[in-house]
């Protein structure tokens, strides 16, 4: 594990989430959860943006035909 600092009003914020729910026992567990699911959100839009490099021929074909590219 590793540690990260957040602002203590942030984290009496997220306390006071953990204490009105039985699906986390602590900050940390909840804190993971929330950067877990933040990080798999934006790896599948990157994901989602990234060209195959199938497209990427078929891009760079349609710019050469259009003169963009030699």
């Amino acid at each position: 594990m590793a540690s990260i600092n957040i602002p203590e009003h942030i984290y009496e914020r997220l306390q006071k989430r953990v204490d009105s729910t039985e699906e986390f026992s602590s900050v940390e567990e909840y804190v993971t959860y929330i950067l877990t699911q933040v990080v798999e959100k934006l790896e599948e839009k990157q994901q989602a943006k990234a060209y195959s490099k199938e497209d990427e021929e078929k891009i760079k074909e349609r710019l050469r035909s259009l003169g963009y590219l030699e």
